[in-house]
């Protein structure tokens, strides 16, 4: 069992596109980080690169699952598009 620094939402993150990773700012200046594919996966703590502090991140399970079998569902119709 983890001890959360603090619990914070996924809407208080910053996300970044092109790394498909969520940000919040972390107390010793580096940035507590958590990736799309890890809360689709049902990961529900964000680290921080720089120091030991962990936080829950609070987020809505169904919305990522969603988002990732359409993912999964665009990239397998490419490949068959692909090979035809």
């Amino acid at each position: 069992m983890s001890v959360y620094h603090d619990e914070v939402e996924i809407e208080d993150f910053e996300y970044d596109e092109e790394s498909e990773t969520y940000y919040y700012p972390c107390p010793c200046g580096d940035r507590f980080e958590i990736t799309k594919e890890d809360l689709a996966n049902g990961e529900d703590v964000a680290t921080c690169p720089s120091c030991s502090l962990v936080v829950k991140v609070i987020y809505n399970l169904e919305d990522f699952q969603h988002a990732e079998e359409e993912k999964v569902a665009k990239s397998e119709k490419t490949k068959l598009e692909v090979a035809s």
